[in-house]
């Protein structure tokens, strides 16, 4: 369904928190650390979350976890998110956030549809427990509230289109006291692939008084403005629409700055010119991206090294579309150093224009439907509030 939007957005509010653009970036296994996050933030506002923490792992005071829950001086709010199935390690990791000042928002993972977690009963297949879903909630909640610290939550629409949960849900955490909801449009036996249901998130805000934010299939800045207009969202999250194009975070802002000058002048949506770097530009990003993750591995033995071979994931994303070489494309995927990639950035052309076909396009992962893996008997008692056996993680980001 198509909701009557807003004639202006407006910024997003968390708790005492306010945000603009209203642009959150989705927190991403192996991506989404200080160095990304800074990257982007220099590009346009907006909340940046740091990678998924499992609850357990943060109780625990594992070393990796901690040491994954680190962020910018400058950086705020300081947003992290936090997987978990047990009422009580979940609570108990909110109040070691607020005892040891952690963070200033706290996000909830109720949306990932990797087998290894659903199989256990836990993230987007954790809905459909309705009442442990809630115990998990307002645990958080009241955990996170002697601090003022907003909490939210991130899910799916459901299992599948057979078994879905979103407005229940989304009414759950809403009686439970979060700040909002966002939904990713599709269900976790879609994964990544197929379009997004923004019709979903438009009944989801008609739904709930809090604010909603809607996640899926914004691969342009115009694509986030479309989304709002459409479902009546009070914002959008976005993930791989930036991999390996983090001016997308100017261009939203741009683009909601526009929007909300507009107001209630006539035209519908303005249109907006997104940010088409050259070849050189996009080489002078590359390098500045690995210089941040070369500082941010700064306490390892050898942090060159580490940081250099942390970048080259994303190299293939920096120059889809454009005319490089295949030999050089791998030489830039198998760098140790930040004087080799200078070396094999000086081979590429300037002067390049953005190859403007892979505007729109899918980045990242993208799969088939598939079945989602559930723990045995899951299905058949939605009211039960047992923790699932062997949920816990101990191993945060994803």
């Amino acid at each position: 369904m198509t909701t009557t939007a807003p004639a202006a957005v407006r910024p997003l509010t968390l708790g005492p928190h306010q945000v603009w653009p209203p642009v959150v970036l989705a927190p991403m296994a192996g991506i989404t650390n200080v160095a990304f996050r800074r990257l982007c933030r220099e590009q346009g506002g907006g909340i940046y979350v740091c990678e998924m923490i499992t609850t357990r792992a943060l109780v625990e005071k594992n070393p990796k976890t901690l040491r994954m829950i680190a962020f910018g001086s400058d950086e705020r709010p300081r947003s992290l998110q936090l997987y978990g199935t047990d009422p009580e390690i979940t609570a108990a990791a909110v109040r070691m956030v607020v005892e040891r000042d952690l963070a200033d928002h706290v996000d909830l993972n109720f949306g990932c549809p990797v087998p290894k977690v659903t199989r256990r009963g836990g993230g987007a297949a954790l809905p459909w427990r309705h009442r442990l879903f809630a115990r998990i909630v307002r645990g958080a909640v009241e955990a996170a509230a002697p601090a003022g610290i907003p909490v939210t939550v991130k899910m799916r629409k459901g299992i599948d289109d057979d078994h879905l949960t979103y407005v229940e849900a989304g009414l759950a955490a809403q009686d439970a006291g979060v700040a909002a909801v966002a939904l990713h449009g599709r269900t976790a036996a879609q994964r990544y692939s197929g379009t997004a249901d923004w019709d979903a998130i438009g009944t989801l805000k008609q739904a709930l008084d809090v604010p909603v934010l809607g996640n899926g299939d914004i691969w342009e800045a115009d694509d986030a403005l479309r989304m709002v207009a459409h479902t009546g969202a009070d914002g959008v999250v976005v993930g791989r629409g930036c991999l390996g194009r983090p001016w997308l975070f100017a261009d939203l802002e741009a683009a909601f700055d526009a929007r909300r000058a507009a107001g209630e002048a006539p035209g519908g949506i303005p249109a907006t010119k997104p940010v088409l770097p050259d070849l050189g530009q996009v080489a002078a990003i590359m390098r500045r991206h690995a210089e941040l993750l070369v500082e941010w591995f700064g306490g390892r033995w050898e942090p060159e090294r580490d940081g250099c071979t942390d970048f080259r994931k994303h190299v293939a994303w920096y120059l889809k579309g454009f005319s490089v070489g295949s030999e050089l494309r791998r030489s830039l995927a198998m760098i140790s150093s930040l004087a080799e990639l200078d070396d094999l950035l000086a081979r590429l052309d300037p002067t390049e224009p953005f190859p403007t076909a892979v505007l729109g396009q899918p980045r990242g992962r993208t799969n088939s439907p598939g079945k989602v893996h559930l723990p045995d008997g899951w299905l058949a008692d939605r009211d039960s509030a047992a923790v699932p056996a062997g949920a816990e993680l101990d191993d945060s980001g994803g």
